[in-house]
């Protein structure tokens, strides 16, 4: 199994504190990056937002950076919101970070969570699908063949334009992400994509028929077992004992999600909140090194096997010392446990 770290590039402080300045955030990210890097985990992803807590705006920038500072961790989006972008510069960018890391670059795909892209960018939330399904064709179009001839209806048409530079890679690998759509599963089946499922709340084990759906798409389409990837995006967090790791990371994990949960007009979050995620069951992985792996474990069973694992911790806030700590943490003791 893959062990990885994926962020937001939050630039705000523990628990209500100010702001960092970006440029102190960036330098503080780049290094985090590095330190996974060191310690030997696979995967690094940079998620794509448009708001101000966040400055993953250009996902491919800050990973290019990450490249030129790192050896062999792979360094993908987490996700690249492509309803809402170009499919040529998605893949013109992705390909020239191929090239800078030597042939590290992913891209995890999705329709996006926030919806902030559609009206920025100047699309409508009622083609919310429409887009995402057209430009996820063309993307891999382009992944595929060098010159495209293409026609659609959210795009100017292709007429056999070359798409450059071309990947290191011979075929730059996409993921899918989703959240809890069973089109969504389906699609990455039928297309053969490894599948990114982001659970941030609820039951791990209750999206194993939504993966059953995966798998049985994938199947009927002819693609073979092993290309049909599964891999588990969840909020974590892992200190030294789990009496640490609770206390640092609650605070700032209610503070975050009782802000979205308002802006949706709905209620703040409360300790039985996290209590309830947090166990046994629950899609939270926050806890020791041990503990954590253990409930991974049970996870990709419950999932019928899960390739890759990625932890996403900034969503609490911690300070940058803590996640440095976790980090290495992860590298060093969880992620062996989990190999």
């Amino acid at each position: 199994m893959e062990v990885g770290i994926d962020s937001f590039a939050s630039h705000l402080l523990q628990n209500g504190g100010d702001h960092l300045s970006g440029t102190e955030a960036m330098r503080l990210l780049l290094e985090r990056i590095e330190r996974a890097d060191q310690v030997g985990l696979d995967v690094f992803g940079i998620g794509e937002h448009h708001r101000a807590e966040y400055l993953d705006s250009a996902t491919a920038v800050i990973l290019a950076a990450a490249a030129a500072r790192t050896k062999r961790i792979r360094l993908t989006s987490a996700v690249t919101v492509l309803s809402a972008a170009d499919p040529v510069r998605v893949f013109q960018e992705f390909a020239t970070l191929d090239l800078i890391s030597q042939g590290r670059a992913e891209m995890v795909v999705g329709r996006g969570s926030s919806t902030e892209a559609f009206p920025l960018f100047g699309f409508s939330l009622n083609d919310y699908d429409e887009l995402f399904s057209e430009k996820l064709g063309l993307l891999l179009a382009i992944r595929d063949q060098e010159k495209i001839r293409w026609k659609g209806q959210y795009r100017p048409a292709l007429t056999g334009q070359g798409v450059y530079p071309r990947p290191a890679q011979a075929q730059l690998p996409i993921w899918l992400g989703v959240g809890g759509t069973p089109e969504s599963f389906v699609r990455a089946g039928t297309l053969g994509l490894p599948l990114m499922v982001a659970i941030i709340g609820g039951d791990t084990h209750r999206f194993r028929p939504l993966v059953d759906l995966y798998r049985e798409a994938g199947r009927r389409a002819g693609h073979a077992p092993e290309q049909l990837k599964v891999g588990l995006h969840s909020l974590g967090y892992v200190a030294p004992t789990t009496e640490e790791a609770v206390a640092e990371f609650v605070p700032g994990y209610i503070e975050t999600f009782s802000k979205r949960s308002r802006e949706r007009g709905g209620s703040p979050l409360t300790r039985a909140h996290f209590t309830a995620q947090a166990g046994p069951l629950g899609a939270l992985l926050v806890g020791n090194p041990e503990e954590v792996a253990a409930k991974i474990l049970r996870h990709s069973e419950a999932l019928g096997g899960v390739s890759r694992v990625t932890f996403q911790m900034d969503v609490a806030v911690q300070p940058h010392e803590k996640i440095l700590r976790a980090t290495e943490l992860i590298g060093t003791r969880l992620a062996p446990l989990l190999r």
